[in-house]
């Protein structure tokens, strides 16, 4: 018996090319796209850095950079996690814990600008400041002078090497590097050097503009690494947060891992421990980890879904064309078991072959992903794609159960009908709905009714992930109430059809009556239209209320990045952001949101648009928000909303306001004092002038040209979401021409009668083109009206507006729709009324 289910299966790819190779390039691209997300997921879990600033460090104690929020209780509860907007620090208090273990190394880091002597004028690029000590692990080395020791002395390294500050010029003796060395296991550091003459030719005094102010200091040595120093006492002071570290440095002789061990004892789970990679601590690391395990995991979820449920598709489609066939097979003899095995061979035999050569598309377009994100600053350049055979094996063992399950269910029925029946029930199609199918498709079809309306509710960050899921269960319904979906579009459009004449009203008739044929060609252009329409109208959405809500919202004249200190006039303003606990209950969770840092009343140079409240009433202690993040949160005006500071620190200030433009201008609106020792900077990011551009403030920029850099930094964003509309467009469109071309070649017997009873080879292709034209439509239409299903909700939502849907951008996509429809149907028919056919 298994001999000659295998005979069949054979002889089934031999003698119907067209069918399998349909189907071949289904799964092909099923585990192309699979792989390429896995790849990708799997690059994000493994990412890892060089230790950079630590990598001479045994043993760094830092704070945790996740927010963690508890939620529910009992068996129920889990934490909800969120990466800390700058940076966590440790309590100083915890280097007396730690001292009996070793030598312990307090370090913080914050960056200091030079300033033109008396404070006016120009001021210099960021440089990073830290104190001495660190150079016990960076292995940083004097090249002159000696090292600080006393407030107000200073060592500067080679970046401030020919700085003219003070009138004189500026030399170090002594080879310079570009960096600090690090070198072997760092158990002791460079003793300080013995006091000694500053170095020849250095300035004698530096203005240097730190996160606590304008300070004056003495150059007392030159260092070979870059940036400055200063004694570890005063550089905690000028951090603008003395009693917090960024972290401490364990220095011991033995083992990292023992003496790792010997720390978190001493600490008890007040700070992390960390060793080997784990040294690291970049933010920009982080960033790109949760990024990379976003598109290979949420996104690749759904790209999955996507491409199994139309390699499904196809491979039903081809075991469906063979109904007839497998009638004759039960009228002969064949047993159910028989028919079935024969299907599952047939998988066998295309699935695998599919599955290993879709693995090099996919891996080719990870790398290409991976590539472009680390061009354009996503991803650290130390970072390797990982692909292994993790990736690879899941996305074909994926492609393999597609083909097993969707062959299984499709073979089904005529692997179950009486032998008796068979041949006739395979001599036309079956009508009445299927009493698994149609439950299904309408449970699915109230899903994603009900999971828009609860998107429409959520606002910020909940509605846009919600957009994907929303599309995918109208999908599914489209695809389990084909038929009555066919029926319903050959109902409406076959109306104009039959006034185009004999092969308008053929083409209309063929529709009506093959109802699953037609379903099964519209899936997939639904498919393309409807992802590719709702990623990127979602961005153009929040790109023109963005844009409108900054161009209504900004009142200055002039917008001056990184201010000058003491800069008069004008609104200080720290850009920056928080994390604000949204929901209640057992749907807490916690949102990033853009904040803003004031020196005063904004009213004057932003008008936020404020709806209830008022922003006189900003104060320490009290907040303004967005609209959007007063609905997630579920406040109003006098309640306390939870926050956690730039630093993770937590807050519960009063909101005093709620207003509109959060979009734009930012959702959380705070005192300056507020974020005072909260940020790494320390110091205002921008200075918004009313009126002529300051002098003493450093290089302005009108206010349109600050809103056109703002909608460039947020391209990154638009080409993530262009590229993931294009990977899964494009996958649906290629799957739709796929479909259609099985489709039509499987009708050669019935075009070439249509030849036979008189038609000539032009009105049969008029009507197959009318057929394409019907197809396309009904698919662009079903598409359309998903997408906005989908849209309306989420960009209210989001954005307060209706979604903003250009209408060339619109056009593109429904002609690409109809263009596919009609070359999917026409170009094959053409082929298979070829003279040399008959």
């Amino acid at each position: 018996m298994l001999h000659r289910s295998n005979g069949l299966a054979r002889a089934a790819v031999r003698f119907r090319p067209a069918a399998f190779a349909g189907t071949f390039l289904a799964l092909l691209m099923t585990v192309a796209v699979v792989s390429a997300c896995g790849i990708l997921l799997e690059t994000g879990i493994r990412a890892s850095a060089q230790p950079g600033r630590y990598a001479a460090a045994p043993v760094v104690v830092a704070a945790d950079q996740q927010a963690r929020l508890r939620v529910g209780s009992g068996e129920g509860a889990y934490e909800f996690t969120a990466r800390i907007p700058d940076r966590a620090r440790v309590d100083a208090t915890l280097l007396e814990r730690l001292a009996p273990l070793g030598r312990v190394v307090p370090d913080v880091v914050f960056p200091v600008r030079a300033v033109s002597p008396g404070g006016t004028g120009g001021h210099g690029p960021a440089v990073e400041a830290s104190g001495w000590g660190s150079s016990a692990f960076t292995r940083t080395q004097l090249s002159a002078g000696r090292a600080p020791q006393a407030p107000g002395e200073v060592v500067t390294g080679t970046d401030l090497t020919g700085t003219d500050l003070t009138g004189r010029g500026v030399a170090s003796s002594g080879p310079a590097s570009s960096g600090p060395a690090s070198s072997g296991p760092a158990s002791s550091g460079p003793a300080p050097s013995e006091p000694g003459p500053a170095p020849a030719g250095a300035a004698e005094r530096l203005v240097l503009d730190t996160p606590v102010g304008k300070r004056e200091f003495r150059v007392v040595g030159r260092a070979e690494g870059t940036g400055v120093w200063f004694s570890d006492a005063e550089a905690r002071t000028l951090s603008g947060h003395p009693d917090a570290l960024d972290a401490v440095v364990l220095l011991a002789p033995g083992a990292p891992e023992a003496l790792a061990a010997k720390a978190r004892t001493a600490l008890d789970g007040h700070a992390r421990v960390l060793t080997g990679p784990d040294r690291a601590m970049d933010p920009h690391l982080d960033d790109a980890k949760a990024l990379l395990a976003g598109l290979g995991g949420s996104f690749g979820g759904v790209a999955t879904l996507v491409a199994v449920f139309t390699a499904a598709g196809t491979v039903a489609l081809s075991v469906s064309q063979r109904s007839r066939e497998f009638a004759l097979l039960r009228a002969i003899g064949a047993t159910p078991r028989q028919i079935r095995r024969t299907v599952a061979t047939e998988a066998l035999l295309v699935a695998p072959a599919a599955g290993v050569l879709g693995c090099v598309p996919g891996t080719a377009l990870a790398a290409w992903w991976f590539g472009q994100l680390k061009e354009k600053g996503a991803v650290p350049a130390d970072v390797d794609l990982a692909v292994s055979w993790t990736a690879m094996a899941s996305a074909v063992a994926i492609g393999l159960g597609t083909a097993l399950l969707a062959g299984w269910a499709a073979a089904r029925r005529p692997a179950r009908i009486r032998p008796s029946r068979a041949l006739a029930e395979a001599a036309v199609e079956r009508l009445r709905p299927g009493w698994i199918r149609t439950p299904l498709g309408l449970a699915a079809l109230a899903g994603g009714i009900v999971c828009a309306g609860l998107a429409a509710t959520a606002g910020g960050e909940g509605a846009a992930d919600a957009a994907l899921g929303v599309v995918m269960l109208f999908m599914l319904a489209v695809a389990l109430l084909g038929p009555f979906v066919a029926r319903a579009c050959t109902a409406v459009l076959g109306l104009p059809l039959r006034a185009a004449g004999a092969p308008g009203e053929l083409a209309a008739a063929n529709s009506r009556t093959h109802a699953r044929r037609l379903a099964s060609a519209i899936t997939p252009i639904v498919l393309a239209m409807a992802f590719s329409s709702t990623l990127v109208f979602l961005h153009t959405s929040e790109e023109r209320a963005t844009l409108q809500q900054q161009e209504a919202g900004l009142l200055a004249d002039h917008v001056v990045p990184d201010p000058a200190p003491d800069a008069a006039g004008g609104l200080r303003v720290t850009r920056t952001a928080v994390l604000a606990e949204a929901g209640s209950g057992e749907d807490r969770r916690l949102e990033t949101a853009s904040a803003l840092g004031v020196s005063g009343n904004p009213a004057a140079v932003l008008d936020l648009g404020v709806r209830e409240g008022s922003l006189d009433r900003l104060a320490p202690g009290t907040v303004a928000v967005d609209r959007t993040l007063a609905a997630s949160a579920r406040v109003s005006v006098g309640d306390r909303i939870t926050l956690r500071l730039p630093d993770g620190t937590p807050a519960r200030p009063e909101v005093v306001a709620v207003y509109t433009r959060g979009l734009g201008l930012g959702q959380v609106t705070l005192p300056e004092a507020d974020l005072a020792g909260r940020t790494t900077t320390g110091r205002p990011t921008e200075l918004l002038v009313r009126g002529p551009a300051p002098t003493d403030a450093g290089p302005a920029v009108p206010a349109a040209q600050w809103t056109a850099q703002q909608s460039t930094d947020r391209a990154l964003n638009a080409w993530a979401n262009s590229v993931m509309a294009a990977v899964l467009g494009g996958f649906a469109a290629i799957a739709a021409a796929n479909t259609l071309v099985m489709t039509v070649l499987d009708r050669r017997r019935e075009l070439r009668m249509l030849r036979l009873v008189g038609s000539t080879r032009h009105q049969v292709l008029r009507m197959v083109r009318w057929e394409g034209l019907l197809i396309g439509a009904a698919g662009t239409a079903l598409g359309t009206a998903i997408a906005l299903a989908t849209l309306n909700p989420l960009a209210r939502a989001v954005t307060g507006a209706p979604p903003h849907i250009p209408p060339a951008l619109y056009a593109s996509f429904a002609a690409a729709a109809l263009g596919l429809g009609l070359a999917g149907t026409a170009l094959p028919a053409r082929w298979a009324l070829r003279p040399d056919r008959h």
